[in-house]
C-alpha cells in the first residue's frame, strides 16, 4: 500500500471571532475548525502525525512528498467546499443547514418499525405526512431491511413495496428518496416521483445502478458497508477504522466519478452499525468532521441502531429514541448536512435549539480574540 494523507480536524470553534478569524468552515455549514491533524500512514500504519493551527497548514502541506502534498491539498480545499443544493423536483434543499431525512421502511422485519406500514397504505402515507409536517426535509423510502441477518428480497417485491406509496407521496409534492441496492427497484423509485438514491451498497451491488444514476441525473448518497455480496455485514475487518473507512468512500467516490455521475451528485455515508462494532461507531462518530476532507455533503443515520442500545442497557429499539436524538446532535455539531431518523418531532426539536444556539455564537461579538 502507498503513502496516504488525511487531513482532519480535531478544535472545533464555537465561531470564527471566538479564535480570532483563524477557522475554516466546513462543508459550507455552521462548523468551524481551527487545529487540524496532518496524518501520514504507510501501509496502512500512520507514520506521523502532527497538530497544527489553520495558518500553519498551507506550508505543512507543501513541505510533503509531491503526490501527498497534491492530495493533502485537495483536501484542504475539499474540507471548505460549499455544496450546491439538492434540487428535488420543484423544491431545492439547501445545505448550508443540517437537514433531517425521515425513515419510512414498508417492510416486514425491519429491526425497528418492520410491518408497520408494509400492508397499511394509509397508515404508511398517514406516517410521511406527519414527518413533513414536523419538520423532515425529505422522506427516505426503503422495501428492504438491511439489519444482519435479514432475509432476500426479490426484486418484484420490494418494487411493490416502495412504488405506490412513492407515487403518492410524490403527488403530494414531498422530497423523496428511494432506500435501495437494485437498479430495477430504483429505476421504478424515480419513475414513480423519487428523487435521490440512497445505495447502501455504494453502487456495488447491482452493476447496473451507476450507469442508471448517471444516466438519470439525480444525486445518490454511497454508504459505507464492509460486505460486497448479499451480506453488506460481512468483512468487516479494520486497520484503522476511521482512515480505512475514510480511503474506502474515496475510492467509491471516484469509482462513481468514473461511472460518469457528477461530483455535485454525489453524498457520502459512514455506515454506521454496518459490519462495524460499538467502539469502531463511537470512533467513526468522533472523526466525522475528517469525511468533509472528501469534499461531498454527509449523510449521517444512527437512528434506533444497536450501538444506541448497547449503551442503554439493551433497551429495545422501539424505546431508543432519546439515544438517537443524541446521536443526531453529535453529527450535526461535526458539520453533517443530512441525518436520517426515525423520530422526526423530536430530533427536529432538538435540531431548532441547536440552531439557536449556533446563531447565537456566531453573533456573539463579545468573543472576538484580543
Amino acid at each position: 500500500m502507498p503513502e496516504s494523507v488525511y487531513i482532519r480536524p480535531i478544535t472545533l470553534a464555537d465561531s470564527p471571532q471566538s479564535v480570532g478569524g483563524d477557522a475554516l468552515r466546513l462543508g459550507g455549514g455552521l462548523i468551524w475548525a481551527n487545529r487540524f491533524a496532518l496524518i501520514v500512514r504507510r501501509d496502512g500504519r500512520v507514520v506521523s502525525r502532527a497538530a497544527l493551527g489553520m495558518r500553519e497548514m498551507p506550508a505543512a502541506i507543501a513541505a510533503l512528498p509531491a503526490p501527498l502534498a497534491a492530495e493533502a491539498g485537495a483536501q484542504w480545499q475539499d474540507l471548505a467546499r460549499v455544496h450546491a443544493p439538492l434540487v428535488c423536483g420543484a423544491r431545492t434543499l439547501r445545505l448550508d443547514q443540517p437537514l433531517v431525512m425521515g425513515i419510512l421502511n414498508v417492510t416486514p422485519d425491519s429491526f425497528s418499525d418492520g410491518g408497520q406500514f408494509l400492508d397499511s397504505p394509509e397508515v404508511a402515507f398517514d406516517h410521511a405526512s406527519a414527518m413533513l409536517a414536523a419538520g423532515a426535509a425529505l422522506i427516505d423510502v426503503g422495501g428492504e431491511s438491511t439489519r444482519p441477518g435479514a432475509a432476500a428480497v426479490w426484486e418484484g417485491d420490494e418494487q411493490r413495496r416502495v412504488v405506490p406509496i412513492i407515487a403518492r407521496l410524490a403527488a403530494a409534492g414531498a422530497a423523496l428518496s428511494i432506500d435501495s441496492r437494485r437498479a430495477g427497484v430504483i429505476a421504478a423509485a424515480l419513475d414513480a416521483g423519487a428523487h435521490l438514491v440512497n445505495d447502501v451498497s455504494a453502487l456495488r451491488h447491482d452493476p447496473r445502478s451507476a450507469a442508471l444514476v448517471a444516466q438519470r441525473s439525480v444525486p445518490v448518497v454511497l454508504m459505507h458497508a464492509p460486505g460486497d455480496g448479499a451480506d453488506l455485514h460481512a468483512d468487516g475487518a479494520y486497520r484503522d477504522v476511521v482512515l480505512d473507512v475514510f480511503d474506502t468512500l474515496r475510492a467509491w467516490r471516484d469509482a462513481a466519478l468514473a461511472a460518469g455521475i457528477a461530483r455535485e451528485r454525489i453524498m457520502i455515508d459512514p455506515g454506521i452499525g454496518f459490519g462495524k462494532s460499538l467502539a469502531e461507531n463511537l470512533a467513526l462518530i468522533n472523526a466525522l468532521p475528517l469525511f468533509h476532507a472528501l469534499g461531498q455533503p454527509i449523510l449521517f443515520g444512527a437512528s434506533r441502531k444497536r450501538m444506541i442500545g448497547a449503551l442503554s442497557g439493551e433497551v429495545a429499539a422501539h424505546r431508543r429514541m432519546p439515544g438517537s436524538v443524541a446521536g443526531a446532535l453529535a453529527a450535526v455539531a461535526a458539520g453533517a448536512h443530512i441525518v436520517r431518523v426515525h423520530d422526526v418531532p423530536e430530533t427536529v426539536q432538538a435540531l431548532h435549539v441547536w440552531r439557536g444556539l449556533r446563531d447565537a455564537a456566531l453573533t456573539d461579538f463579545s468573543q472576538i480574540a484580543e
